[in-house]
């Protein structure tokens, strides 16, 4: 089995696990307090690190921070409260991800006009496949959303698009960035923002039972240094639309998730919704889309170069 394969399991796996997570997490506090204490214990940790090893961190400059910084109010805080406030407001946890899985259609839609990297028609076979893979594993999850304000359901899109606004600043980036660097200023940032909104909210108390730590360290272990860290390693080497087009697998494997963790059924649309997401998935990574050479000419890089250097910061 290549490593790509086994890089690729782990990472559905593990960001996955994050809609479990946040579901952990409502059962015993606000969206705001469980991202509060996923982060804030963590940036410490990492900030302390980066402390006594700053190899990684020489050369850069403010403007390279800054970058991560936005990237990670982007990728991170954006994304996961958007996930985690949705799950609050009523929308199943299925249903976010199904939302979510429109991801790699506006992901491909814009590879080629930023990023000059066209999507094939084999490709889009692909992705069309997927999200009717999708489709199928969730469509009665929505159709049985009831009593849910229907402005709820644009939480989850809002979050989708941040994610995918920080795929592609990451992507036209020129700077190569560690990824301890990386993840480190994407916490601290996370870190200072949820703390700011939770103590402005009166939300920052922690409750006294054990089942919140226990999402909390779920959360920090398997989304974010699994889920979180893969995402941008298969980033730098598959590219934005196949690391995307694993997005489409989030959602039926959710459901196994929610199957061993909570109980919940998984029967035949499921089974049949994840066999349709997994065939996606070999397509599009069977048909490779071609670069625009003059956007790589442009950039005044070798096409190779362009494509094979760390689009991300792992």
């Amino acid at each position: 089995m290549s490593v790509n394969i086994l890089l690729s399991v782990a990472f559905v796996l593990c960001w996955s696990s994050g809609f479990i997570g946040a579901k952990l997490g409502a059962g015993n506090a606000s969206a705001i307090t469980v991202l509060m204490w996923r982060f804030l214990p963590l940036a410490v940790v990492l900030v302390a690190v980066a402390a006594l090893t700053r190899t990684a961190w020489r050369g850069l400059t403010a403007r390279d921070v800054t970058r991560q910084a936005v990237i990670g109010v982007l990728s991170q805080s954006g994304y996961l409260l958007s996930v985690y406030y949705a799950i609050q407001l009523g929308v199943s946890s299925g249903t976010t991800a199904l939302i979510d899985g429109v991801q790699p259609l506006v992901a491909g839609a814009l590879a080629g006009p930023l990023l000059g990297q066209y999507v094939s028609g084999r490709q889009w076979i692909g992705l069309g496949l997927g999200l009717s893979g999708v489709s199928v594993v969730t469509l009665a999850d929505a159709a049985a959303g009831t009593g849910v304000a229907w402005w709820a359901y644009a939480v989850p899109l809002l979050g989708m698009l941040s994610l995918v606004a920080a795929t592609f600043l990451e992507s036209r980036s020129r700077s190569r960035v560690a990824p301890s660097v990386s993840l480190t200023v994407h916490c601290a940032t996370s870190a200072v923002l949820f703390s700011v909104l939770a103590l402005s909210t009166g939300a920052a108390v922690p409750p006294a039972g054990g089942g919140f730590w226990v999402a909390v360290a779920w959360l920090v272990g398997l989304s974010t240094f699994g889920g979180y860290g893969l995402y941008w390693l298969i980033l730098k080497r598959s590219g934005v639309t196949k690391v995307n087009t694993l997005m489409f697998l989030m959602a039926p494997v959710t459901a196994v998730w929610g199957a061993l963790v909570f109980g919940e059924p998984f029967g035949v649309q499921t089974a049949l919704g994840l066999a349709v997401c997994l065939a996606a998935v070999v397509v599009v990574h069977r048909g490779g889309g071609r670069k625009d050479p003059a956007v790589t000419a442009a950039r005044g890089e070798p096409e190779e170069n362009r494509w094979t250097r760390a689009p991300g910061p792992a």
